[in-house]
């Protein structure tokens, strides 16, 4: 059988998208050497991947994400390779193309919290794309083979909007990886003294003495949309002034909007890291005191559960999949009570107890999640889809 993946996300430059269909080819090489695969990739992630399964060929698909090209161009290169079956790893299934396809659905959260970065001139030309936008996921739901979510609450999700795909979803959690890479201690010294986090010499970072020359701070990873709440971020950082708030994330629209904030209320305690590559988000995972999550919708919630993975005490919002899938390993505020996320984490930073039982439980909570489980899930209805008769 000859089966394509959508891979414009592939790698870094699809972010969560990325991520996800990165490791879904990656565990789909070890574990499938019967079927053939056509991975399409765009330019700028084209080289990123290299196949290690002679099944698995590249292709070039150079249609930007959410355009026309993708919706007008893409099917016909699709049809050209007569594949029996296409896995589309995000809702931007072009409306053209007529044959069996999966796709995943992460969350709805464009439909729950729409966004627009332009200004009011441009607001017709928005709600027009934000209608084509509905209209593409209701198109891919109805005519999917299958439908694959992340979590059972993004399941019902779609099953409240869309009844049309009752009978036809199957959950595939995803996982995060368990290894923790570090730089060298002078390029650890340079990266935190850089951040403004340092009030001493790592000389001795290797010691459990190595927190006393660190300010202490608390740690957020991931972009800054709306629905991730993070000015409650803001909001709680002045009440905690002995520690830094350290938001680590690719600059774009929403965060120079949350640094204006912070220059204008001329918050102390709020640093922005920008982008940092693996090895240096490990060493800021590697010395925070507790990892916060104070978004208002997750579809599956990565962050936090990789935060779990490298030994960091987790403080999370009780929305959307976040309970569903941190389990009894995070504490949780309510982000629409008042006081609530203070509370929380007031009772987090002042027991070690409570942090050092909150590190266990997130080892453990964060091993039941499995890459190679998702993709031989994934396999199986690939299969199952194929058989399938129309």
């Amino acid at each position: 059988m000859r089966i394509g993946i959508d891979a414009r996300f592939y790698g870094s430059v699809g972010k969560g998208l990325g991520r996800y269909t990165e490791k879904l080819i990656e565990h789909l090489e070890v574990l499938d050497t019967d079927n053939d695969y056509v991975v399409f990739l765009r330019r700028e992630n084209f080289d990123e991947y290299v196949p290690k399964n002679v099944r698995f060929k590249k292709a070039l698909a150079q249609y930007a994400w959410y355009g026309f090209s993708e919706q007008l161009f893409f099917p016909f290169r699709l049809l050209l390779l007569r594949l029996d079956l296409v896995h589309f790893p995000h809702f931007n299934v072009p409306v053209l193309y007529p044959k069996k396809f999966i796709v995943t659905i992460h969350d709805l959260i464009l439909l729950h919290y729409p966004t627009r970065e332009n200004s009011t001139r441009v607001a017709f030309l928005y709600w027009l794309k934000f209608a084509a936008y509905r209209f593409v996921i209701a198109s891919a739901i109805r005519r999917a083979e299958h439908i694959i979510a992340v979590s059972h609450f993004t399941k019902r999700d779609i099953l409240d909007r869309y009844p049309a795909a009752r009978g036809k979803i199957t959950v595939t959690y995803e996982a995060a990886d368990p290894v923790c890479q570090l730089l060298p201690l002078e390029r650890a010294h340079r990266l935190l003294g850089r951040l403004g986090l340092l009030r001493g010499s790592l000389s001795d970072a290797r010691s459990p003495l190595a927190r006393d020359i660190l300010k202490p701070y608390l740690l957020y990873v991931g972009n800054a949309y709306p629905h991730k709440n993070l000015e409650a971020f803001l909001r709680v950082a002045p009440l905690f002034p002995a520690y830094q708030f350290v938001l680590v994330g690719k600059e774009d629209y929403f965060y120079r909007r949350l640094k204006k904030t912070v220059e204008e209320q001329e918050f102390k305690n709020v640093v922005f890291a920008g982008f940092v590559d693996d090895r240096e988000l490990g060493t800021l995972y590697r010395f925070a005191r507790c990892y916060v999550f104070p978004s208002l919708y997750e579809g599956f919630g990565l962050p936090p559960l990789e935060a779990m993975v490298h030994g960091l005490p987790v403080l999370s919002s009780r929305s959307g999949s976040l309970p569903e899938i941190l389990g009894d390993a995070a504490r949780y505020f309510d982000p629409e009570t008042p006081g609530s996320f203070e509370s929380e984490l007031r009772e987090m930073l002042g027991s070690e107890t409570v942090r050092q039982e909150l590190i266990l439980c997130g080892y453990r909570q964060a091993a039941r999640f499995s890459w190679e489980q998702m993709a031989l899930e994934t396999q199986k209805l690939y299969m199952a889809s194929i058989k399938n008769k129309e």
